[in-house]
């Protein structure tokens, strides 16, 4: 339906203005066949999830929905609306007719809450009730006119909810527009105190609970930890800024059965914090640390004693020293070498060599690891190698050979290596087998040399997500390689790259035929030959990114649109494209 239009549309902007007015009656023809072939299509499809993001009031808008709710309603388990400027009456229309869903997400959806209409009446609320019988999640997250009494009638319909998002929404911790009353329907405002009483009524099925960006205080996270029955399993408190180590051990000593807890962002947390949570939360499997720049190597050190962790994120530990750093890092991975699956190191700027030794040797299983901007580690730490002292002194010498580290050696993480490995590619392919994350499906590397890169790709044929971006090392030869033996990669990141050139993409892409994302933005040796290439090798291509590519202008990218097939859903983006002046005149 949005196809043809486009296509349509197209059409008409080739036609001179008088020419215009006589063709769009004969699109109108085409308009309504495409209605009927869409009504059709819908009415045969099982489709579960549905994400319609930015709707507004506009006709096409409403014929989506009407059209959704027709024919996708009665099978939906998952509805997403996010940042929709819907009339309450759409919405309802909408929501009435998806008796199955599981989940709903009204995040930015603020139009919605503007009036304090929604479901006010007695009746649509009824038939709401019976639509949301089974609904386990609820993303609010976002809603600026969120109130105790529109959010009052959405939950009463919702008895079996277990996760509620309510990230940066405006809630008053601290005035209490109640004292002394028990009727907690204001129009006006959204209150801890009708939060409150919400999960002492839903104490037994609520899991999971998101108030990210919220001004919640210690005593408003007491009263809430201490829910009578209440048993949390998830809490995501990202960037709440008012929150401090004493909060956090009130929430440690209240809900220990947490299993997934984000404190991303909170800038007032420090070691103490984490000291608690180590100790209090044994079943932790999730833990998000990043942004919180009093974190030292004290509390990064007790980590290690969280036995079933699968997902930790300490990145941006800006005061954690390198030496502190690598022996934490080594402690952590041999603890965690059975559970760890994703890690998040980004930032650390002063994780070393050894440190990437430690987790090559032992976190095998590891699925997602991410040391964007760790500027320390090079090539020489992947293979277990000693830098000779030209090297470190970035004085590059032809005759310098690499000399093995007896330290290294004792750490038993690789077997001394030959002497001429500069002259041997496939015993670098070798040693990357031996010790390089081989069960990893996405990588996220920045700043790290050629020679590691092709090392450690060379042998991922299932991996799926490849970040490379700020690399400036890597060339064409290394794209190559990775694209003739990673030949399962979806997502592919190479911002920044400034030695890739079209030989390597014209070249690479040929093996590229599952790609659905690529970014080469502030690629500035690329031109349309590249886009060319991409063009007609990759397929399946849902997204292109060539941002602040000098060399490619409007024109090309148009030109490369133009050539996509009608049903093509790429999308492209092309920000300061053609050498654009970036420059803010003040």
């Amino acid at each position: 339906f949005f196809f043809l239009f486009q296509i349509i549309t197209y059409i008409l902007s080739f036609l001179p203005i008088p020419d215009r007015k006589e063709a769009s009656l004969v699109n109108q023809t085409w308009y309504l066949a495409a209605q009927d072939s869409l009504r059709q299509s819908l009415s045969q499809r099982r489709v579960c999830n549905v994400k319609m993001t930015n709707l507004d009031g506009s006709t096409t808008s409403r014929d989506v929905i009407k059209y959704v709710a027709g024919y996708l309603g009665p099978h939906l388990h998952s509805l997403c609306l996010h940042g929709s400027s819907l009339t309450e009456t759409s919405f309802e229309e909408l929501l009435l007719a998806c008796p199955c869903l599981r989940a709903l997400d009204l995040s930015g959806c603020n139009s919605l809450f503007m009036s304090g209409a929604l479901l006010a009446k007695e009746e649509t609320c009824l038939q709401a009730r019976k639509t949301l019988i089974n609904l386990q999640e609820l993303n609010l997250s976002g809603v600026r006119y969120l109130s105790d009494l529109t959010f009052n009638r959405l939950t009463s319909c919702s008895p079996c909810l277990t996760k509620l998002n309510l990230a940066r929404c405006h809630i008053t911790f601290e005035f209490d527009a109640y004292y002394g009353s028990s009727n907690y329907n204001s129009s006006v405002l959204l209150s801890f105190r009708n939060l409150l009483q919400f999960l002492r009524e839903r104490s037994s099925s609520m899991k999971v609970l998101d108030l990210s960006g919220t001004n919640i205080s210690s005593q408003a996270m007491k009263s809430l930890a201490q829910v009578e029955n209440l048993c949390l399993e998830g809490m995501v408190l990202q960037a709440c800024r008012d929150l401090t180590n004493e909060t956090v051990s009130i929430l440690c000593q209240h809900q220990s059965h947490l299993t997934s807890l984000d404190l991303s962002g909170c800038s007032e947390l420090s070691d103490q914090a984490v000291l608690t949570i180590c100790s209090r939360l044994p079943a932790l499997q999730c833990l998000r640390l990043g942004k919180l720049p009093r974190v030292t190597e004290a509390g990064f050190q007790r980590i290690s004693q969280l036995k079933h962790l699968q997902n930790l994120d300490v990145s941006e530990c800006s005061l954690v020293s390198c030496g502190e750093l690598e022996s934490s890092i080594l402690s952590l991975a041999e603890a965690l070498s059975k559970s760890l699956r994703v890690l998040d190191l980004s930032s650390c700027v002063s994780l070393g060599n050894r440190s990437i030794q430690a987790i090559a040797s032992h976190l095998l299983l590891l699925t997602v690891l991410r040391l964007a901007w760790c500027k320390e580690l090079t090539d020489w730490g992947l293979l277990g190698v000693e830098e000779p002292k030209e090297e470190r002194e970035r004085v590059v010498e032809k005759d310098a050979g690499p000399k093995f580290s007896r330290n290294f050696g004792n750490m038993g993480f690789f077997q001394p290596p030959p002497q001429d490995l500069e002259q041997d590619g496939q015993i670098l392919i070798d040693l990357a087998k031996q010790a390089c994350l081989r069960a990893n499906h996405q990588f996220v590397f920045s700043g790290i040399t050629v020679l590691s890169l092709t090392s450690q790709v060379m042998c991922f044929p299932e991996l799926r997500h490849l970040s490379l971006s700020l690399v400036p090392n890597i060339t064409d030869n290394s794209l190559l390689a990775i694209a003739r033996n990673c030949r399962s990669l979806e997502h592919l990141s190479l911002s920044h790259c400034v030695n890739l050139t079209d030989k390597g993409f014209v070249e690479a892409a040929g093996w590229l035929h599952r790609l659905q994302h690529l970014v080469v933005s502030g690629c500035n040796q690329l031109t349309p030959r590249t886009l060319k290439a991409v063009g007609q090798e990759c397929q399946q291509l849902k997204g292109l990114d060539v941002s602040m590519c000098s060399k490619i202008s409007m024109t090309d990218v148009e030109h490369f649109q133009s050539h996509l097939p009608p049903q093509s859903q790429t999308s492209i983006q092309s920000r300061f494209v053609g050498g654009a002046d970036l420059s803010i005149t003040l």
